[in-house]
């Protein structure tokens, strides 16, 4: 497996604080199944201040150290990307980095606030030639509100990622909801740890990968944990990469309502 969002370099945003939890967590990687993760720190200006020239000297000191270990992880760079005004300078400034170096980056809504432009931001960045990567919509306060808009983003060339631990039920059973629908809906392209420490958010994706089978089955399971991550890090074109799109009212009221009551109960 392949994991394109994982915080583990130590101490530069709020995931590894230090080495030994780095390399904790990259065997708790390997022991999952992961071959491959890309480390994406937090590019938040004014709290995490963090460049692709230095993510990219941490990659190369922490992949150091899991060699000398013997832990079989390859690391690749990346950024968890917030949005600013100069967000499509930086990038092509390379002061912020794309996955792998390719066209795909990724792009985290805030959490709590609906951002007012993110539809026509994101069609920009798509216009210039790069492919969004939409993190965790699944566990934003707002989806509820916004929900068609993904939706539309993901029809109009975005793609979005779900979180393990969202569908596993680790985050609780309102992302879970959010997360089984858009899987449910067909708009999801990877399904990435998200992975913050070894304890709670750990870098765990084979019982997600799991679950997504038994809900949209094992090929395309395998499509969003394996085969269009290795697609991506090779920059191959998303055309042709896309989840298969399911009608909005696949399972029926009565099956959406029996699916929301528990979360809102």
């Amino acid at each position: 497996m392949i994991d394109l969002h994982c915080h583990m370099l130590p101490g530069i945003d709020d995931g590894a604080p230090d080495l030994a939890t780095a390399l904790e967590m990259a065997r708790i990687a390997v022991a999952d199944g992961i071959t491959v993760t890309a480390c994406t720190p937090h590019i938040y200006p004014g709290l995490y201040e963090n460049t692709a020239t230095g993510i990219r000297a941490a990659i190369v000191k922490l992949q150091q150290e899991l060699d000398n270990a013997g832990i079989a992880l390859r690391l690749v760079e990346g950024a968890d990307v917030h949005l600013t005004p100069d967000l499509l300078r930086d990038l092509r400034a390379d002061r912020i980095p794309c996955l792998n170096g390719t066209r795909y980056m990724l792009l985290e809504p805030p959490h709590h606030v609906a951002p007012p432009r993110l539809e026509q931001q994101v069609f920009g960045l798509i216009a210039n030639g790069y492919v969004p990567l939409i993190t965790h919509p699944e566990r934003l306060t707002w989806i509820e509100d916004h929900y068609p808009m993904f939706l539309r983003l993901a029809k109009s060339g975005a793609w979005l990622q779900v979180t393990a631990g969202a569908l596993t039920g680790r985050f609780g059973k309102r992302p879970r909801y959010w997360a089984q629908r858009l899987l449910d809906e067909g708009p999801v392209h990877i399904i990435a740890s998200d992975a913050h420490s070894v304890h709670r958010r750990a870098p765990l994706m084979a019982e997600a990968r799991a679950v997504a089978a038994r809900q949209v089955g094992e090929k395309e399971a395998w499509a969003m944990v394996r085969d269009r991550p290795a697609a991506l890090l090779r920059n191959q074109s998303a055309s042709g990469l896309e989840p298969e799109r399911r009608p909005a009212s696949r399972g029926g009221a009565t099956g959406w309502l029996q699916r929301l009551l528990p979360w809102r109960g």
